[in-house]
């Protein structure tokens, strides 16, 4: 099945006379993992979506994504790409994925002045963080909105006890005319990443609920004054996604890569989606056998490969066609012109691509300014976030 489709693929690219490295979405397993998406969510009355910028770093991507999903919520990882969602998407509401430095909230409100009253949800992880979030604040003359990052168990950092919680919460209080609390973030990818001999995702996933609910509960307890309806509770991300789809204390669901399934995402939890991003490589050279510099008398030995040298490499990816493609374990990685063995009776020439499967998309997609939407023989060009 994936044969056909590479040589297919193969020779479309060479109609379009495409002759460097692309990235390539596929449009029908993306439109499948999308549907999968809808339907889930669709049964999960509890939760908004959100999509994870980093992740799917194409504004045409986002734009399709956004449509289809009904949704405007985005996690934002990367300061410059705050500006990006804002210009583009007028109901734009941002949740940043991560605490960002205090420099680059000054500097964001320093360049961005027209922004200051935008929907951005700032994540603190710390007491001190937020003092400084603070001080910029006062500075500007501004009220933030203030998400807490809260340990579920992946221990990445974030508020890890109720006396942590506690101060951070008292700090807000002191200062409504500067800080607003918006919610909690929990990311919990850690479920389906632990051994199951060590804890089965089920458990380990009540667990992280259980954690999550106690802060809520605090929140509710200590802190009526905080509290109220529109308080975002985020959790997820893509590893997560069917266990919070079912069931969770979370109503703000962040989810991204999925959608284009690179292969950290295979799991038993996320089976019903399709892998749809590829790279394509071309080949440049193709040698009877792999030569080891200054090792000339393994040349005399039986070879089962031969060797092609291709356009670029070392990508965070692995090579699914030809059928085992491989790099040389002695001979070494080149991001340059990366030499990939294959069997010897492979029907491969110059200029044919090769193919990779990217492990995770937001490494990868910046690193092309354009990506290639593949349908029906043909290709749409979307430019991506190159940084």
């Amino acid at each position: 099945m994936l044969d056909h489709y590479f040589k297919q693929l193969n020779l479309d690219l060479k109609k379009q006379g495409i002759a460097i490295p692309q990235l390539i979405i596929d449009e029908a397993a993306l439109k499948q993992n999308i549907q999968h998406a809808q339907i889930r969510l669709a049964h999960a009355k509890h939760l908004k979506a959100r999509l994870v910028v980093k992740s799917l770093a194409s504004l045409d991507l986002l734009k399709l994504l956004s449509e289809q999903l009904n949704t405007q919520r985005f996690m934002v990882f990367h300061q410059p790409h705050i500006v990006s969602i804002l210009e583009n998407f007028a109901e734009a509401d941002i949740l940043l994925g991560k605490p960002m430095p205090a420099q680059a909230v000054h500097q964001f409100f320093e360049q961005h002045s027209e922004w200051s009253n935008a929907k951005i949800q700032w994540l603190i992880d710390t007491k001190q963080r937020l003092q400084q979030y603070l001080e910029i604040a006062q500075l500007y003359s501004l009220c933030l909105d203030v998400n807490i990052e809260i340990d579920v168990g992946l221990h990445r950092g974030g508020v890890q006890s109720t006396q942590q919680l506690t101060e951070i919460l008292k700090l807000i209080q002191q200062y409504p005319q500067y800080l607003k609390f918006s919610g909690l973030m929990g990311y919990d990818a850690h479920v389906t990443k632990i051994p199951a001999i060590i804890k089965k995702p089920e458990l380990a996933y009540q667990s992280s609920q259980q954690t999550y609910a106690h802060y809520q509960q605090l929140i509710q307890k200590q802190f009526p004054t905080l509290w109220h309806d529109e308080l975002c509770f985020n959790g997820g991300g893509s590893p997560t996604f069917s266990f919070h789809t079912t069931e969770s204390v979370c109503n703000d669901l962040s989810f991204g890569s999925m959608l284009l399934k690179p292969s950290d995402f295979d799991s038993d939890f996320l089976r019903a989606l399709q892998p749809a991003l590829w790279i394509a490589a071309p080949v440049l050279k193709i040698l009877p056998f792999t030569q080891l510099p200054s090792m000339s008398l393994l040349d005399k030995l039986p070879h089962k490969c031969k060797a092609l040298f291709i356009y670029g490499g070392y990508w965070l990816a692995d090579y699914v066609y030809p059928e085992q493609a491989h790099t040389h374990v002695l001979y070494g990685r080149s991001s340059n012109q990366e030499l990939v063995n294959v069997p010897k009776d492979c029907d491969i020439q110059v200029d044919d691509f090769v193919f990779l499967r990217p492990t995770q998309s937001e490494a990868i997609i910046p690193q092309f300014s354009k990506l290639k939407l593949y349908r029906a023989h043909a290709f749409e060009t979307w430019q991506t976030f190159s940084e």
